[in-house]
């Protein structure tokens, strides 16, 4: 077998995150339980949601994953964001839905007013949990909560359910696998008024697209495609997001290709529960290492995690062909990566044109 790396600079990249090369370094004590708690926590929540058999899997696995792994630290504050937003989204949805589904027009314009809440506050800095939340899990929640045959109380109850869990596991790892020294909170960039214009705007603007989109095509099985969109908007503006949008695509090609290995390991012997928690386990530990290794948010190693989180957590059994599940992801995912980044260099452009809102300082 060659060890020959990849030619193309991110796979390279990744390839030497996987393989343990990238110049000498290596992961640190604290890298380490961080790992542990990424894969520990997203294989407890898989479990819990497979032995209880609810519905909406990926909330149960993807959810420790974001806190254990967008966030640096677990304290009071981050867990008030976390479940504050939470609450505050089940009314949202409740009320947006209830009053709104049959009038498409007003519903979208509320869906961007609550978008244009939420990236003002990622904007801003102190509030960056609360809003990003608010954004993955609003967009996930009105597309489903939009078509009719849904369960709306299910939804919510899941989501909400799935919120506590989270942080109940996330809380659990930290007891488990603690840092061995104190982590330093990120600086806070200081930004213009108009910067934070230009920012909100092309992130709610982005995003309320996305949600129209969806909507008019249909594509309710699409939701890696609709979180790879939302998550790149995380970077709150162009340059960012191509970026992003390169690392995430990478991160789900990668995911994709282990779920599918997983498959021919598995397809004939999901029956046994614990084989399938281990085989989860370690692909969550290789993506875990890749993305403390990387340093970022949403790069190429939380895209891996994500991805196998959804495809576990919503396909992997005798009767759903992973395969077919894995390649269409990937290729929707692909083509909505490229779809949102053509509008967000014309929003960019756009909006730069006219100081009240120009990113360029």
């Amino acid at each position: 077998m060659s060890t020959e790396a990849p030619r193309w600079p991110l796979l390279r990249d990744a390839w030497r995150l996987l393989t343990g090369h990238r110049d000498g370094e290596g992961l640190d004590e604290n890298g380490l339980r961080q790992c542990l708690r990424v894969a520990g926590g997203g294989a407890l929540g898989f479990l819990v949601s497979q032995l209880m058999n609810w519905n909406y899997g990926v909330f149960f696995t993807v959810f420790p994953m974001f806190l254990l792994g967008l966030v640096p630290v677990l304290n009071g504050h981050v867990v008030r964001q976390f479940l504050g937003n939470v609450l505050v989204n089940c009314v949202e949805v409740s009320l947006v839905v209830g009053l709104t589904r049959h009038m498409p027009v007003v519903m979208t314009g509320l869906v961007f007013a609550l978008f244009y809440t939420r990236f003002r506050l990622m904007a801003r800095g102190p509030l960056f949990l609360f809003g990003a939340n608010g954004v993955l899990t609003l967009s996930i929640l009105f597309h489903f909560a939009s078509y009719p045959s849904i369960d709306l109380a299910d939804l919510l109850t899941c989501n909400l359910v799935a919120s506590v869990l989270a942080v109940a596991i996330a809380a659990l790892m930290y007891v488990v696998f603690p840092d061995r020294e104190p982590r330093r909170p990120p600086p806070r960039p200081s930004k213009s008024a108009a910067r934070i214009r230009h920012e909100t705007l092309i992130g709610a603007v982005t995003a309320t697209l996305s949600f129209v989109i969806f909507q008019v095509f249909d594509l309710r099985d699409s939701l890696s495609a609709q979180m790879a969109t939302v998550l790149i908007l995380f970077s709150l503006g162009y340059p960012g997001a191509r970026l992003s949008a390169r690392k995430r695509a990478v991160g789900t090609l990668l995911g994709c290709n282990l779920a599918l290995a997983s498959q021919l390991l598995l397809y004939t012997q999901a029956q046994h529960f614990l084989l399938v928690l281990v085989v989860y386990w370690l692909g969550l530990m290789v993506f875990a290492r890749v993305h403390v290794l990387e340093g970022a948010g949403s790069g190429v190693g939380f895209g891996g995690l994500t991805t196998l989180g959804i495809l576990f957590g919503q396909s992997l059994s005798p009767n759903q062909d992973l395969i077919y599940s894995a390649l269409y992801r990937f290729s929707s995912m692909s083509v909505a990566l490229v779809a949102t980044l053509v509008l967000m260099a014309l929003l960019d452009r756009l909006l730069n044109v006219w100081a009240p809102t120009r990113a360029i300082e």
